[in-house]
Order: C-alpha cells, then structure tokens, then sequence
C-alpha cells in the first residue's frame, strides 16, 4: 500500500478532532469524549498503516528522522486513548491530535534522511521500542506540565477560560504529571538498562552523545521525582524540571539524528 492516502487519511481525521474540541470549549461545552476517542482511533488506524508503508522495508525497518517523530506521536496518541478511559485526560488530546497531524504529514512529504534500515536482533528492538514508549509517556508528562501551567496562571489571575473550566482540580492535574513522569522514568531506565545489555558500545562515536544526553535527563527526572516525594516540590518548580529533563532527551534523540541525517549525511 502506498502510505499517501493513510497519511492524509490520518491528518484529516486528527484535524477534524481538533476542530470540533476547539469549537466545543470555545463555546464553553464538554466535547463528547466517545466521539473524541472514536476520531483519534480512525486516526491511528490511519496513521498505523501509513508507518508501516513507510518504515517496512525489505533490508529492515526505516526509523528516520520524520518517521521516528511520527512513531513518538502515534505511540503518545495511542496511550492518551488509553488513558482517556480511566483518567480525565481528554484535555491532552487538543495538543495531541494536531501533534499527530503535523508528524503523519512531515513523514510523508518530507525527505528521507540517510539512516541506514535496522535489521537487528530482538534485543535492539525491544529497546528502540522502550525507548519510543519512554518517549511517548515523557512527552504526555510535558503537555500536561504545559496544560497544568496555563491551569494555574488563569486561577492565579480569576479569569479562567472554557477549557481550563473543563480541567480537573489543580491537584489531579499535578497527581496526573508524576504518575505520567513515574512511568516515563521507569520506561527511561529499562530503555537504557537494555541499551547496556544489547548495544556493543554505548559510548561509540555516532552514540556516545545519545547516551550521555539520556543519562542527563534521567538523573533530571529522578531528582524531580525525589524532590516530589522528599521535599514536596510542586507547581513552577516541577514544571521546570520536567521541561528540562525533557528538552535533554529531545535532544540526545532527535538532535542526535538531525545532526547524523541531514547535516553529516551519515
């Protein structure tokens, strides 16, 4: 299957998704959350065959640079759905569906970059995939900081808008960020645990950078989760540290694969 009609399959369908939530929270009502969540999964089923068109080669599996931002996305969208079942997340999805829409897009019309296809052993794959769904629950932990900071600066200043109306209490939210910033830590500590296990050479030349950005952000991570659970860190202070951690580990992967793709070519 050529991936072109899932790719703009998938981009209408999350663009429809964000349209109708906007409208709805502008006109200061409760979007349907079923048909939130029936958009998003058209979308990704959409979206799930345009990457395999895309990423399923015969000599291995094609993760460059746009289609590894819209496999993060794919992955980030598809626990937010799940989320959505048990946690009032649906908020998440106004960032989320126009993040997938723009990934789905860029994968499909932007060039390749020149990353060799991966063929490897089950064990590089078990931690390429780690490291996606890692990516993908930090990556939620990050927009709900972002939701969370908009939450508390409207409250602050008494004049809060349909959509922040529509959040949970400001103690959910944050309850919300650390189990999202739990799990991403934990997933970000097997992914690395499994690179030491299964890459010869953590610390070669195209991945030593990788790893010591990764290792980075791992301690930020942990030392805000220690700082949550020791000292009470809360509100702004929380916030900035998961957007430090999570800048660092952008960078240790998709700088890393910008620089090697696109600008050294190798």
């Amino acid at each position: 299957m050529h991936p072109l009609l899932p790719s703009l399959a998938a981009a209408c369908l999350y663009a429809g998704a964000t349209a109708y939530q906007s409208l709805r929270l502008t006109r200061r009502a409760v979007p349907d959350k079923r048909l939130l969540a029936l958009l998003g999964v058209l979308a990704l089923l959409f979206h799930g065959a345009s990457l395999f068109a895309q990423m399923n080669h015969a000599s291995g599996l094609a993760l460059d640079f746009f289609n590894a931002a819209s496999l993060i996305a794919f992955a980030v969208i598809l626990l937010s759905l799940l989320a959505c079942s048990r946690m009032p997340v649906e908020n998440l999805l106004l960032l989320l569906y126009p993040l997938g829409c723009l990934t789905v897009l860029l994968a499909q019309f932007m060039p390749n970059g020149t990353l060799r296809p991966i063929n490897e052993e089950p064990g590089i794959l078990a931690h390429i995939l780690l490291s996606v769904i890692a990516y993908g629950i930090l990556t939620i932990a990050v927009f709900q900081s972002l939701l969370l900071l908009l939450q508390d600066y409207q409250l602050k200043h008494k004049h809060p808008s349909g959509l922040i109306k529509s959040f949970p209490p400001l103690q959910t939210m944050e309850s919300l960020l650390f189990g999202f910033l739990w799990a991403g830590w934990v997933l970000l500590s097997l992914s690395l645990l499994s690179g030491a296990l299964f890459l010869d050479d953590l610390f070669a030349q195209h991945l030593a950078h990788k790893t010591i950005l990764s290792s980075f952000a791992w301690v930020v991570f942990a030392v805000l989760l220690w700082g949550r659970h020791q000292l009470g860190w809360r509100g702004h202070k929380a916030i900035r540290w998961t957007l430090a951690g999570f800048c660092l580990l952008m960078l240790a992967y998709f700088g890393s694969k910008l620089v090697r793709e696109f600008i050294l070519h190798i």
